[in-house]
């Protein structure tokens, strides 16, 4: 079974939410699949103080159920600090642990917790078999079940590149490993103070990691990326994303 998840890196507004949330329920009933909706209430690791982060923890949580109510959709969203665990398990239906805090004990351990999916990014800075030792922090925590998330590696500076084969390495203990195959096309930084990135690979990156045994995959999607708030030169247009989907199935 092949996992999506997908949504706008950061809730902008409701009006997004509702623009990403509608085509992701076209495609599910089109293609029988079950897409699920993930938008960020707060960004916490972005390059510059004055960057847009988000709506918040409290206005952000209730934006995302209004989305479950309105769509029926299943929720994705990622937590930065401990303390945030419980409130979003009470709303989402995957805890998402950033790459950066990919060894944060007390994080992870919070997440699983909840007892909902908890899918733990790779860190830029680990190997898939280092990916070990996160997932059993939160296997004997609690979690319901454990993604994984490859999302490419440091090359130098201002740059990633993608080992696949970490994709197959973290699939020897993990059962469900997810690409995330918008990320892994950023320039960490590069862009004069926020992240740049180069949108046209992402449908080769997914390609790729189906290939290597992926059997998840995450985009970050926007009507209009080029406008986005956050992420924008990596994320997917939301036109174009119903065709990468029908390519993996």
């Amino acid at each position: 079974m092949k996992r999506f998840i997908a949504g706008p890196c950061v809730i902008e507004s409701a009006e997004l939410l509702d623009a990403v949330a509608a085509k992701i329920v076209e495609i599910n009933a089109r293609y029988g699949v079950d897409i699920i909706f993930k938008a960020s209430f707060d960004k916490a690791n972005r390059t510059s103080l004055s960057s847009y982060r988000g709506v918040g923890l409290d206005k952000g949580l209730q934006m995302l159920s209004d989305v479950k109510s309105k769509w029926g959709l299943k929720l994705c969203t990622d937590i930065h600090e401990a303390f945030q665990a419980a409130p979003a398990g009470e709303v989402v239906d995957v805890v998402q642990i950033p790459a950066f805090l990919c060894r944060q004990t007390d994080l992870i351990v919070a997440a699983a917790q909840t007892g909902k999916i908890v899918n733990i990014k790779k860190a830029q800075f680990l190997s898939g078999e280092d990916m070990r030792y996160p997932y059993d922090k939160a296997v004997r925590s609690g979690a319901g079940e454990v993604w994984l998330t490859e999302r490419g590696n440091m090359f130098g500076y201002n740059n990633l590149i993608v080992d696949f084969r970490n994709i197959a390495d973290m699939r020897k203990f993990a059962p469900t490993v997810v690409m995330d195959c918008t990320h892994s096309v950023q320039r960490p930084g590069g862009n004069a103070g926020t992240t740049g990135g180069n949108r046209e690979f992402v449908p080769a990156m997914a390609q790729a990691a189906k290939a290597f045994g992926a059997n998840g995959f995450f985009f970050e999607v926007h009507p209009s990326p080029d406008e986005a708030l956050s992420d924008g030169a990596n994320m997917l247009r939301l036109d174009d994303f119903e065709e990468v989907v029908k390519s993996l199935l």
